[in-house]
């Protein structure tokens, strides 16, 4: 008998306990989740999006796929203004085309103006 009571007092309660039924999960943060929907409706081959809480907005991460060569991680933030406004869906796909696109010129790794640059830096040099 004293090894079925303790054998009991070490299992697993069969039903869930009920002891802070009334503390409630912290609410859900919706205008994160109205970002995550839109995000899943892009596709890329080559990037990868994801988004977190930012105070009231939202932080939009953008992330290359697999990088023979590593590259940063390039985040946009969407404001509360932003997140409601009336034409959300149309805003952020501009807002998310617009940051690809400086997302992609800040890859470069030379442009004429670094090379012009560096040639200004080479001229100096003693």
């Amino acid at each position: 008998m004293y090894w079925a009571l303790q054998r009991m007092a070490h299992a697993p309660p069969t039903r869930p306990c009920r002891y802070n039924h009334l503390v409630t999960a912290p609410p859900a943060h919706p205008r994160l989740q109205r970002v995550l929907d839109q995000l899943r409706l892009y596709e890329h081959p080559l990037l990868h999006f994801d988004a977190r809480p930012q105070g009231d907005g939202v932080e939009v991460i953008i992330n290359f796929r697999n990088p023979a060569v590593p590259v940063h991680t390039y985040y946009f933030s969407l404001h509360p203004r932003d997140l409601d406004h009336p034409q959300f869906e149309w805003e952020f796909q501009r807002q998310l085309f617009a940051c690809l696109h400086d997302y992609l010129v800040e890859m470069f790794v030379r442009t004429p103006q670094t090379q012009r640059a560096d040639r200004a830096r080479a001229d100096a040099e003693p």
